[in-house]
């Protein structure tokens, strides 16, 4: 049995003049957090976004559980989920109507019991009936935790989780993603600027710049191999140089 979750293998996405993301090839076994490091505009979001099947790649694929996802995107969807800066949830409605949108959409069971754990577990019960629009930045990262874990992934993609988060529900938030990951053996996929944050919660680590990943292992053999202290001082090395 294919201990890989996810296979990636030649993945390149070409805009226009623009060559966003540049033959990268990486694997993530199941269970496994593996944190996604670059600067802004090196092509992270690009990647999960071919990931998800949202953005067609120029070349190379993305076998999940031994599928191809541009051929079996809505199987596996079901199977997944995401958090992204970048993707708002509709600001007009509620806290409580958002996650009951999500959730038919997933043909999620127990739905109302469903609703009512996250919104404990994540704090939002004091703001289920206000509208998402009228929500601060931090209480929105919340709901779209909330969101993504609506259907019980096995694979998630997390796009700054605990960005405009204050340091105390960041904390508490990592403290939650770790317990998912390992309660449920669920293979993550997490971008972050936070190198405390991929220090304390991955296995591994790849690191992209220009669309390329220029480095990738685990976060204490990355360190000891370019002779820094921490792994943000290794990222600032690498975008550096």
């Amino acid at each position: 049995m294919n201990k890989e979750t996810i296979i990636v293998d030649g993945l390149t996405k070409q805009f226009k003049n623009i060559l966003a993301v540049k033959n990268i090839s990486f694997k993530i076994g199941k269970g496994k957090i593996i944190g996604l490091l670059g600067p802004n505009g090196c092509g992270k979001s690009t990647t999960i976004g071919m990931m998800l099947g949202l953005i067609k790649p120029s070349s190379g694929t993305v076998i999940i559980n031994g599928q191809n996802i541009e051929q079996n995107r809505t199987d596996l969807l079901e199977k997944m989920n995401f958090i992204s800066p970048y993707v708002e949830l509709p600001k007009k409605l509620t806290v409580e109507e958002n996650l009951k949108v999500y959730g038919r959409l997933y043909g999620v069971k127990n739905l109302k019991d469903k609703i009512s754990d996250l919104m404990e577990k994540l704090n939002l019960l004091d703001f289920k009936s206000r509208k998402t629009g009228e929500l601060s930045s931090g209480q929105k990262n919340r709901v779209s935790l909330a969101k993504a874990l609506i259907n019980d992934p096995e694979i998630l993609f997390l796009d700054e989780p605990t960005a405009s988060l204050d340091p105390d529900v960041g904390d508490y938030i990592r403290g939650f993603i770790e317990d998912y990951a390992s309660n449920k053996g669920a293979t993550i996929l997490l971008a972050s600027h936070n190198m405390n944050e991929v220090e304390r919660l991955c296995y591994e680590v790849l690191m992209m710049k220009n669309g390329e990943i220029i480095d990738k292992g685990k976060c204490d053999d990355l360190i000891n191999k370019h002779g820094r202290k921490n792994l943000e001082e290794v990222f600032l090395k690498l975008v550096r140089e």
